[in-house]
């Protein structure tokens, strides 16, 4: 099944009917927002585009756009969550909920508070289809600039602002230190080695009843849906990773749970937001990383809305780092 009957099959008959028919290439579309009362809208390749009542694209200026009504949004939510939707309830606490083939539903709406935590979503009015589409090969230029001369991973961490590409990168240097690779540089094929992943967004390995839908390795095992700061800590204790890779770090624990894992001896790879070094090294709990010379690649992603475009890598030091073609031509 492809991509797109995968996401058509998430909607009810009258809106599967429109996408159907929709003029943009599904291959560009990142994301389906719908909220009640408003255009049903795509995003894609740093556009963002309306749907009109038969699958066109709209101007924003003119045209007639699909509204969304109450309805079509209580039966799309029903739909997605196959009419069991108290079988989602743990998932919609935090605000998404995963399917089949990986793709990521965020929820928005009434939130009923106890205790200060979050017990259970009200009135779901807002979706947000986050379409799973790994990128296989999409970190070949960059693998060999990773790796020590001893063929030791290094500490990497990707920035980059939103939608920029972070996690498809990440996803796939995951896979290919899982599986080995092979060194165009060395001109020999790497070992894989154990990775622990803590997909506390369920990003990365867009876990469906445990089992990862994106190919994260064969060595790779992963803690779906757990906070980060407690999962790094469970998993260099429990699985003995190599290398424990993690999605957006940025919190005082988080940060504390990166230094326990490499104090243990892994190696790391991460993301944050940040356009660029100096905002990241800006951030008061990476900053303090950063100073500490705790990353050895930091790998800087393009902000042009094109996912995962290098811009530059640099060391620990801030020195550019050659990478891809323009390190082994000379």
């Amino acid at each position: 099944m492809t991509e797109k009957e995968q996401v058509l099959k998430l909607f009810p008959r009258g809106l599967r009917m429109v996408l159907e028919q929709m003029e943009l290439d599904f291959e560009l579309v990142q994301e389906l927002r719908l909220r009640v009362g408003q255009p049903f809208l795509a995003v894609g390749a740093g556009c963002e585009y309306m749907i009109g009542i038969q699958g066109q694209i709209v101007d924003k200026d003119g045209g007639s756009p699909l509204i969304i009504s109450r309805e079509q949004m209580r039966e799309t939510v029903e739909y997605m969550g196959s009419f069991s939707l108290y079988a989602l309830e743990e998932e919609l606490r935090q605000g998404f909920f995963t399917v089949q083939g990986g793709h990521r539903i965020g929820v928005a709406g009434r939130t009923v508070a106890q205790g200060g935590a979050v017990r259970l979503m009200k009135h779901i009015s807002f979706l947000n289809v986050r379409v799973a589409r790994q990128k296989k090969g999409c970190a070949d230029d960059i693998m060999d600039s990773l790796y020590s001369e001893e063929r030791r991973f290094l500490n990497t961490l990707i920035l980059s602002p939103p939608r920029c590409g972070k996690t498809t990168l990440l996803r796939d240097i995951i896979r290919q230190v899982s599986d080995g690779h092979y060194s165009s540089l060395r001109q020999c094929r790497l070992g894989g080695m154990t990775v622990g992943v803590v997909d506390e967004r369920s990003e990365l390995g867009a876990c469906f009843e445990g089992v990862p839908q994106n190919d994260l390795g064969m060595r790779t095992d992963v803690l779906d849906c757990c906070p980060k700061s407690q999962g790094m800590m469970m998993l260099v204790r429990t699985m003995a990773p190599a290398a424990v890779a993690v999605d957006e770090i940025g919190s005082r624990e988080e940060t504390e749970a990166v230094e326990y894992a490499l104090n243990c001896g892994c190696s790391l790879a991460a993301t944050i937001h940040a356009g660029s070094l100096e905002e990241a090294m800006g951030k008061t709990d990476i900053g303090r990383l950063l100073e500490k010379g705790a990353f050895r690649r930091i790998v800087l992603l393009k902000g042009n809305g094109q996912a995962g475009q290098i811009q530059d890598i640099f060391d620990e030091n801030g020195k550019r780092v050659p990478w891809g073609g323009d390190k082994w031509k000379g």
